[in-house]
């Protein structure tokens, strides 16, 4: 049984754990300038630092460490340190040349610390999944409020950086890939462009039934509208990406669990998918901090839980560890969301 089998197995057995925050982990270790150049950054001329895609180059133990604890706190997926991976946001620094290299090392160093622990527990085999973000640009909203026409970046544009990712990633020994974080749809649809072109040049098929690599998309309502940022609906957001053979479909960051959950409920009613949850730990303080304890998070998600909504479940802002632990010790009480075929016209 390849990984992919092995996931869609274990999919309908149990709600899967994915990881917590990457970058809430990362300021724990508090590091300079110095630790996020490699020798061959030692003259870049921009600031490096916060770019914290670059530190599986520069600091590959660090986000060893992270995977390692997260799946240590019972996550069952864990994601690729690639939110930034693309060559359109690495520009920022200058790295542009080094979307590749960024992809291939992270996918390669989350690969290592999921077969280990895999390989110690074959009962609980662990996956990984490429993380591709929504980039620092907008494919649908221009960012000059004098020309409203404007775009900062073009569909075609963004599919070019988001193929070499895949590339990247897939190359790397990535299982999953997870297009998150999702603002603008048209962002999201030029990923899934992309997936389908690299998936063709490979060879593989678009369904994970059918042998593909399983694909997820997680996108993000930014306020109590309910909307993305980009203006749509959860349900147009679902019917938006709904084209592809997703392996599933979800929400993520921007709010709480709390303030998820009935927008979840729309996607747990209607998609024809798995159904992903990994909100932040609460809303952020006065000080863009998150306060909210794992205990509470995991009592919020017990909610989503009951009503049978989610199949995956993890953190986002904010979560550590101990957020995960909480989430997979609650998690094993209750079962998956059962897919059930929707709108189908029989009466």
């Amino acid at each position: 049984m390849n990984r992919s089998e092995q996931l869609l197995s274990l999919a309908k057995k149990k709600i899967l754990i994915l990881d917590g925050a990457m970058g809430t982990m990362i300021q724990r270790y508090k590091l300079t300038e110095e630790d996020f150049r490699t020798p061959d950054l030692a003259h870049h001329p921009k600031a490096l630092k916060g770019n914290n895609d670059l530190l599986s180059l520069s600091r590959p133990e660090v986000i060893k460490a992270i995977h390692k604890a997260y799946l240590e706190a019972g996550a069952d997926i864990i994601e690729t340190n690639t939110f930034s991976g693309t060559s359109i946001a690495q520009e920022d620094y200058g790295l542009q040349h080094l979307a590749y290299a960024i992809n291939f090392e992270s996918a390669k160093i989350a690969r290592e610390v999921a077969d280990d622990f895999t390989a110690k527990n074959p009962e609980s085999p662990r996956f990984v999944a490429g993380a591709l973000g929504p980039t620092n640009k907008t494919a649908s909203i221009s960012p000059d409020v004098n020309d409203p026409g404007y775009r900062a970046i073009s569909f075609d544009q963004l599919a070019a950086a988001y193929k070499e990712q895949v590339k990247g990633l897939l190359d790397g020994g990535a299982d999953i890939l997870l297009v998150e974080t999702i603002f603008d749809t048209l962002n999201a649809k030029a990923a899934l462009y992309a997936i389908q072109q690299v998936f063709e040049e490979k060879g593989l098929p678009l369904s994970p039934e059918e042998g593909g690599i399983p694909v997820m998309i997680s996108g993000t309502i930014t306020d109590a509208s309910g909307r993305t940022l980009s203006g749509q609906t959860t349900e147009a957001f679902l019917i938006s990406v709904s084209h592809v053979p997703l392996f599933s479909v979800g929400l993520n960051c921007a709010l709480g669990a709390k303030e998820l959950r009935p927008y979840l409920k729309v996607l747990a009613d209607n998609a024809p998918f798995y159904v992903s949850a990994y909100p932040n730990a609460g809303l952020p303080n006065e000080f863009g901090q998150y306060d909210q304890g794992a205990q509470e998070m995991a009592g919020q998600i017990e909610a989503f839980l009951k009503e049978g909504h989610v199949n995956i479940l993890g953190g986002c802002c904010g979560t550590t560890p101990e957020h995960i632990a909480a989430i997979a010790q609650i998690a094993q009480k209750y079962q998956p969301r059962k897919i059930e075929i929707v709108n189908s016209g029989d009466e």
